[in-house]
């Protein structure tokens, strides 16, 4: 029978994680409308370097155009904290750009969340449909995408630059202890 082993993680590798998770936290406490956070861990969960836990009291039924902005600041809160840091990316970021990224079209194609293309539908529409909204409608939806990630993107700076020193602080105590529970967490901010 074969020894089970754990994959050994480099220092350098532990550091980005727990700067990255220590970015989406960080974030999502300044946003009003994302869930307080119940752990934040750098012990590595199947491909997941580590991860940021949400607590979730109830189901939404509907999801507000603010809710979702602030979901997209959310998740790229880990890339900017890996920049600021580090002053490098990595591909830890990969799942949450997907995410966001699918979240930021979904606004624009399926809910009709863009103040410049109005409340339609455009997902699953033949060439023939979407010509009827201008030849560059395609490059009007992907402007619309861009900016809202921008927009997620910028908000994730401003607040870590502003929070910097509980930024170091949170993932210093990831790289001393792995894990951060939701009581820990609320301590950061205790003054």
């Amino acid at each position: 029978m074969a020894k089970k082993t754990s994959r050994k993680i480099s220092e350098k590798d532990k550091k980005l994680t727990a700067y990255h998770e220590a970015g989406h936290a960080l974030v999502s406490k300044f946003l009003s409308s994302v869930e307080d956070v119940k752990e934040i861990s750098i012990i590595p969960r199947g491909f997941a370097g580590g991860y940021t836990l949400y607590k979730t009291d109830e189901d939404k039924f509907y999801v507000s155009k603010t809710q979702m902005e602030e979901k997209l600041v959310a998740l790229l809160g880990g890339r900017v904290a890996e920049k600021l840091a580090i002053n490098d990316i990595s591909t830890g970021a990969s799942n949450d750009i997907e995410v966001a990224t699918k979240i930021a079209k979904d606004m624009v194609t399926k809910y009709g969340m863009s103040d410049s293309l109005g409340p339609i539908d455009f997902q699953g529409k033949e060439p023939y449909e979407m010509q009827l909204f201008g030849e560059d409608i395609g490059d009007k939806i992907g402007a619309e995408v861009k900016t809202l990630i921008d927009t997620a993107y910028k908000n994730a700076i401003e607040l870590l630059k502003q929070h910097r020193d509980k930024l170091d602080l949170i993932a210093q105590t990831l790289l001393e202890r792995e894990k951060i529970k939701e009581e820990d967490f609320k301590r950061f901010f205790e003054e």
